[in-house]
């Protein structure tokens, strides 16, 4: 993970009861902050990086997902009072997503349509990491340079925040998927499923889990350091690539009857 420090608080972006922000940093670029304070705490930057990079590793794409260091002295202009707390909140190193000028969100009426492929990969990395936030409310889609591209991932890998039930999410069908966004054109979601499970190896996975920083993982005691918590993703990840049909089975019959 590369680590940059926020310089300059620009505006917040009120999407959601996060408050995320776009702010500026010292390598002079803009990135959309993520906040360790803010309600889902450090496992909503988990879950950003962890679905996000292995989502890049799948063939997706994504912007930079970067560390971005803040100073609670970031905000002391900041006239709204939540800002300001959440900001003091947030010391120490929160998560950033490189900002992309000119995209605008994917609306599934206006389009453009994506490529069943591409529909179809997105829809099973969705459903692989219990994804519920790609719906046609709110599809965390962009289209940026004519190409589709994923942001906030904060919302996947759900089951960290109940581990005693994470045993039985490994093969959960993902009933969610009956709102995803980008469904009605997962029309090749058995090549998919060849591809994805084919790039998204044990060692990918371990890579990325490697690169979580420990301080994002000291909130859940039942493991005895950052390694076992890690691990403990890995497996769960693992065997529920390799359960896929489950998910895969859900996601073909709730497709059909909607075509």
């Amino acid at each position: 993970m590369r680590i940059v420090t926020a310089t300059r608080y620009v505006t917040p972006l009120r999407e959601g009861g996060s408050l995320p922000a776009l702010v500026e940093a010292d390598d002079s670029g803009l990135y959309v902050l993520k906040f360790r304070g803010a309600g889902q705490g450090p496992r909503a930057l988990v879950a950003e990086w962890v679905a996000g990079e292995l989502a890049r590793a799948a063939g997706l794409r994504l912007p930079e997902i970067v560390g971005v260091t803040v100073d609670p002295a970031l905000g002391r202009n900041e006239p709204d009072s939540e800002i300001r707390d959440l900001l003091k909140a947030s010391a120490g190193l929160n998560l950033g997503l490189d900002w992309l000028p000119g995209s605008f969100t994917f609306d599934p009426i206006v389009g453009p349509a994506p490529s069943a492929d591409e529909a179809s990969d997105i829809v099973w990395f969705d459903a692989w990491t219990s994804n519920v936030d790609r719906t046609a409310r709110n599809p965390n889609l962009l289209w940026w340079h004519r190409q589709l591209w994923l942001i906030d991932h904060g919302a996947a890998l759900y089951f960290h925040h109940a581990w005693a039930d994470e045993e039985a999410r490994r093969r959960s069908p993902f009933a969610a998927v009956r709102d995803h966004v980008l469904l009605p054109w997962a029309s090749a979601l058995a090549a998919a499923n060849e591809r994805l499970r084919a790039r998204l190896t044990d060692a990918v996975i371990r890579d990325v889990l490697a690169g979580i920083p420990d301080a994002w993982l000291q909130d859940e005691e039942r493991f005895a350091d950052p390694d076992a918590h890690r691990a403990a993703y890995a497996r769960h990840l693992g065997e529920r690539r390799d359960a896929a049909h489950v998910f895969l089975e859900e996601a073909e019959r709730v497709r059909a009857n909607l075509v």
